[in-house]
């Protein structure tokens, strides 16, 4: 084939120059963990983070979720300011403080609850999500203090509180701290709802620990999104604790819904339009347009 090497052009290549080699940008496309589909990153990032082939819901990140929940331009944000301390000198494997060090810098987050106040389909609300990647979603002392202000902030304005939820529970390295939030958060949803202001708790995979028996769990409307674990222990702690085999889909949203233990089920995707309409009802306004319709 040596003859035919000599009659090609130049500038035509079989092979890539030596030293350059062709590859797909990192990151730009992403493996559903469910069916196995290979997704593109920007339409995923459309799609709020659910497959479009199975409808499996990815995590998400707090202050993504809170951005394209709540009406473009009319964020402010609640508490951005604070920022844990270690006050107890904790360690265990590494140094608490290390341990927010690395946090901070990994996520670009202060803590793992972003609050924000803005509008939805131009009415004031409040708003807060936990952030997964950041700890574990764990409630520490700045987590329930940024949820108390939220809670403050909408007393102040008269507007309802949503709240989503993504943590493993209670921050183990602030001990006591970290289980007064409890109280703190549920006290604060008190006073919002002795004002007759309604709060709505969406709880996402995996809403556990003392946030799934706190604040998660006292909304006047307790929503979730498909197949999100939710409950106090794991479903491994409480099989190897009652020595039995738990009912299949156990602590799933799906088994929760069934049984009671929440009101309903929605695809978050369709979060902004149904939570908009539930709001508009417990206030007593009109119904809003749905984002399809107004498109």
């Amino acid at each position: 084939m040596s003859w035919l090497k000599k009659l090609m052009p130049a500038r035509i290549r079989t092979e890539p120059a030596a030293g350059r080699k062709r590859s797909v940008p990192e990151g730009l496309w992403e493996k559903c963990g469910n069916c196995g589909a290979v997704l593109y990153r920007p339409e995923l990032e459309e799609n709020l983070e659910v497959c479009p082939k199975c409808n499996h819901h990815m995590a998400i990140r707090g202050r993504a979720r809170l951005e394209k929940f709540l009406d473009a331009g009319s964020t402010s944000e609640i508490g951005a300011a604070l920022g844990p301390t270690d006050v107890l000198r904790f360690k265990d494997q590494k140094k608490y403080s290390d341990r927010i060090k690395a946090a901070q810098k990994s996520t670009g987050e202060r803590d793992a609850l972003i609050a924000m106040q803005g509008t939805l389909k131009a009415r004031p609300l409040v708003a807060c999500a936990f952030d997964f990647a950041y700890m574990g979603g764990s409630m520490g002392s700045v987590v329930g203090e940024r949820f108390a202000l939220a809670a403050e902030r909408a007393l102040e304005i008269g507007c309802p509180l949503v709240c989503f939820s993504a943590t493993g529970g209670a921050r183990m390295q602030e001990s006591l701290f970290s289980l007064m939030q409890m109280a703190k958060t549920s006290a604060a949803l008190g006073r919002l709802r002795a004002a007759g202001l309604p709060y709505i708790s969406v709880m996402t995979h995996p809403t556990t620990g003392g946030v799934s028996a706190s604040l998660a769990m006292l909304g006047d409307i307790n929503m979730a999104e498909p197949n999100a674990l939710i409950g106090f222990a794991g479903p491994r702690v409480i099989e190897q604790t009652v020595r039995e085999t738990l009912p299949e889909g156990f602590q799933r949203s799906e088994f929760l819904v069934e049984h009671g233990a929440i009101d309903q089920i929605c695809d978050r995707r369709e979060l902004r339009d149904r939570i908009a309409t539930l709001l508009a009802l417990l206030m007593r306004q009109a119904r809003p347009v749905d984002d399809a319709d107004a498109a």
